[in-house]
C-alpha cells in the first residue's frame, strides 16, 4: 500500500461502481454483478484489475465499444462442455455465467469446460478458479489478452497479449493453491498502474525495438512486454489463446482489438473456465488433508541465504483479504482523482469513503 493512500470501505467502493454503470445504462442487477465481482478483485489485493479498470470499462460503454444490455447465450453445448456467448457485454457477466456452467456440468459428470466468445476484460481469473475451490473443485482459467503488447519469440510485431491463466487446487486447514500469472513477465495493467503513479518499471519487463531494456511505463506502447522464460513462455501464451481464443471463435494474433486505445469496436474477448470435480477422483477430505501436506513441505523448505520463507502461490491473498475487509481497500490519489472526474462526467455521487 502506498503510504499516501487513503482507505475506503468495500460497500461504498461498490455502491459507486454499480452507480457508474447505472448511468451507462447497464441494467441494475447486470451493474451490481459487476461492481460486487471488481470490489472482490481489490479486497484479494489484484488492484491493477479491480476498481482501477473503471475508466477503461467507461470508456468503451460510454463510446460504443461494450454493450450495456448483453443478452449472454449459450449457443454450443455438448455433455462437459459449452460456449458462452457474451454479446459484448461487461466481460464480468460472461465469464460468471460460464464459471457457473462448467461448474454445474462438473457436478454432475466431474469435469466441466466452457469457452466464452464475444467477451470482454472480465478482471484477474483469480475471481473465477476460486468459485471453483468454494465448491470443492480445481479451477483452471485462461484467456486471451485485451491487447497485443507481447511479439512471438524472436520477432517484433504485437502479436500475442499478456494471456493469463490460473489454477486453483482446494486445501483443508491451509488456504488453497492459487496461481494466477500472466506469460509476460509483468502484467499490462501493473505498468498501467505505475504510469498513474509517477512510477519507473523494473528492467527486465520491456524493451525497446532495438532490444534495449525500458523502464518508462509512460513508454509501454513503444516496446514489446517480454514473455516468462523466453521461447518457453511465448509458447504457453500461444497455446492459451488457441484454446481460449481461436477454439470459441474468439479473437486471437492481429485479430485482438486493444480495449483500452480503440474504445468503439468489439473485441471479441476469448476465455474458457475448466472446472474439475474431486469428488469424481476419490475423498475430498482425504485429497485436501493431502495437499495440506504437500503446501506445508513446500513452505518448510530451508529458505537459501537472504531469502524470506518459501510462500505458496496464493498464501498471502487470505491475509490481504482479512485486513481489507476489516480496515478497508486502498486507492491511489491518482486513482481516486480519476473516479471523481467519472462521477463529473456521469452526474453521480462522489465516491464516499
Amino acid at each position: 500500500m502506498s503510504g499516501d493512500s487513503k482507505v475506503y470501505r468495500a460497500e461504498n467502493i461498490e455502491a459507486f461502481l454499480t452507480s457508474a454503470f447505472i448511468a451507462l445504462n447497464v441494467p441494475e442487477a447486470d451493474a451490481k454483478s459487476v461492481a460486487g465481482l471488481m470490489v472482490r478483485a481489490d479486497l484479494y489485493g489484484y488492484d491493477t484489475h479491480g476498481t482501477f479498470r473503471l475508466r477503461q470499462y467507461v470508456n468503451r460503454l460510454r463510446d460504443g465499444g461494450t454493450n450495456p444490455n448483453a443478452n449472454i447465450t449459450t449457443p454450443v453445448e455438448r455433455g462437459a462442455s459449452a460456449v458462452v456467448d457474451g454479446d459484448n457485454g461487461l466481460g464480468h457477466l460472461a465469464m460468471q455465467r460460464a464459471t457457473e456452467l462448467a461448474i454445474e456440468k462438473a457436478t454432475g459428470g466431474g469435469i466441466g469446460w466452457v469457452g466464452v466468445r464475444n467477451g470482454n476484460h472480465a478482471g484477474p481469473a483469480s475471481l473465477y478458479v476460486n468459485m471453483a475451490v468454494e465448491r470443492d473443485m480445481i479451477g483452471i482459467v485462461a484467456a486471451v489478452g485485451s491487447a497485443n503488447h507481447v511479439a512471438p519469440f524472436g520477432g517484433q510485431d504485437l502479436l500475442l497479449g499478456t494471456n493469463p491463466i490460473a489454477i486453483a487446487v482446494p486445501a483443508g486447514e491451509a488456504p488453497p493453491f492459487v496461481l494466477d500469472m500472466a506469460t509476460s513477465n509483468a502484467a499490462a495493467g501493473k505498468i498501467k498502474v505505475l504510469a498513474q503513479r509517477g512510477e519507473p518499471m523494473p528492467e527486465g519487463w520491456m524493451i525497446d525495438r532495438e532490444g534495449n531494456p525500458m523502464t518508462d511505463p509512460n513508454r509501454q506502447g513503444e516496446g514489446l512486454l517480454l514473455p516468462i522464460g523466453g521461447a518457453k513462455g511465448y509458447g504457453l501464451a500461444m497455446a492459451i489463446g488457441l484454446l481460449a481464443g481461436t477454439l470459441n471463435g474468439a479473437a486471437f494474433g492481429d485479430d485482438v482489438v486493444n480495449f483500452t486505445k480503440d474504445t468503439t469496436s468489439p473485441t471479441n474477448t476469448g476465455q474458457f473456465v475448466a472446472a474439475i470435480s474431486v469428488e469424481a477422483f476419490g475423498d475430498v477430505a482425504v485429497f485436501k488433508s493431502a495437499v495440506d501436506g504437500v503446501l506445508a513441505t513446500m513452505r518448510g523448505s530451508t529458505p537459501l541465504a537472504g531469502h524470506d520463507p518459501v510462500r505458496i502461490p496464493g498464501q498471502l491473498r487470505g491475509d490481504i483479504h482479512k485486513d481489507r475487509n476489516l480496515n478497508g481497500i486502498p486507492l491511489h490519489p491518482n486513482l481516486v482523482d480519476t473516479l471523481s472526474k467519472i462521477a463529473q462526467e456521469l452526474s453521480i455521487p462522489e465516491l464516499a469513503g
